[in-house]
């Protein structure tokens, strides 16, 4: 009997692919790393990869040596270096002559911070990488402190009273890199997902994919509200979902209502916001604004169809 999975795909038991990140990991209930992770297995395939991952959530994932829950050849680097790391591998197997797929999977921290530096190296060379950012928004592996991934109103541990700077654009920092292929995703949205993570795949060069991924701990949510929550910043415009060619045409993949309802949901549902008093009120005037700019960078005049 066939059963429908991710996608509206229907898939038997036998044609369920190798998961990349197995049962027994660490990551708390509601991780959204864990559904980037199902999603990329679904994507990956047949593929072969090798995975990279810094001192982020993702290196307490494989829980204690010598057991590991990642099924595929995973190295975990320091928290600066997992773009060189990456380089290092993906040239071996060119030498080599082997089909493989170098996937770095790396938080805000070491993606907007800490590991930028590499980054944009690897960037500018046109390494052969697929770098995926799980963005949670805060160093969740250290104690829950802000990023300059934290949104602006949120409270951490070292910005107790809510941050006050609004979110770095990495988007913006990788498209000026002239990168080929560049995307925001939604974990919520899974056909959108998969379709960009395919692409990411077979698409040579360096490639970037964002992605929001909701976090229990720092977000001070119900895990099981993680869906939702993206779905919720989605449909306000909070999280634009995208694509970037060669950093120069972008695509709208998912247009937002714009809903203030919606916003207003997906800050409530967050005890990280109560204490700055954040609204969706205050909220707007950036979102806006981002998406003035996004529309002209577009050609995008008025709303697209959804895909």
């Amino acid at each position: 009997m066939r059963e429908p999975t991710l996608g509206g795909m229907a898939q038997t038991e036998q044609d369920r692919p190798r998961p990349i990140l197995r049962p027994g990991n660490m990551n708390c209930g509601g991780c959204g790393m864990s559904t980037i992770f199902q999603l990329l297995s679904h994507a990956v395939a047949e593929r072969e990869v090798k995975l990279v991952i810094p001192a982020c959530c993702g290196a307490i994932t494989a829980a204690a040596f010598p057991q590991s829950a990642f099924d595929v050849p995973t190295i975990l680097t320091t928290f600066a270096s997992a773009a060189s790391v990456a380089t290092g591998i993906a040239s071996v197997a060119r030498l080599n002559n082997e089909d493989t797929r170098v996937i770095c999977m790396a938080g805000d921290g070491g993606t907007y911070d800490i590991g930028l530096a590499t980054l944009s190296a690897a960037a500018e060379r046109n390494e052969n990488i697929l770098y995926i950012c799980y963005d949670n928004e805060i160093y969740g592996n250290t104690g829950g402190q802000r990023s300059s991934s934290t949104p602006a109103g949120a409270c951490t541990t070292s910005t107790p009273d809510g941050k006050t700077e609004v979110k770095k654009d990495i988007m913006a920092i990788m498209a000026a890199h002239r990168i080929p292929y560049a995307a925001t995703v939604s974990i919520a949205n899974a056909d959108d997902a998969l379709y960009k993570m395919r692409k990411a795949l077979d698409t040579s060069g360096f490639r970037f994919l964002h992605i929001l991924s909701p976090c229990p701990t720092g977000w001070k949510s119900e895990p099981a509200m993680g869906i939702e929550l993206v779905r919720l910043a989605v449909r306000s415009g909070l999280f634009p979902v995208y694509e970037v060619f060669n950093g120069e045409r972008y695509v709208i993949s998912i247009e937002p209502d714009f809903s203030d309802e919606a916003l207003g949901m997906y800050i409530s549902l967050q005890r990280r916001f109560r204490k700055s008093g954040v609204t969706e009120a205050s909220l707007r005037p950036n979102i806006d604004k981002y998406w003035h700019g996004l529309r002209a960078l577009s050609g995008r005049i008025v709303p697209a169809r959804r895909r």
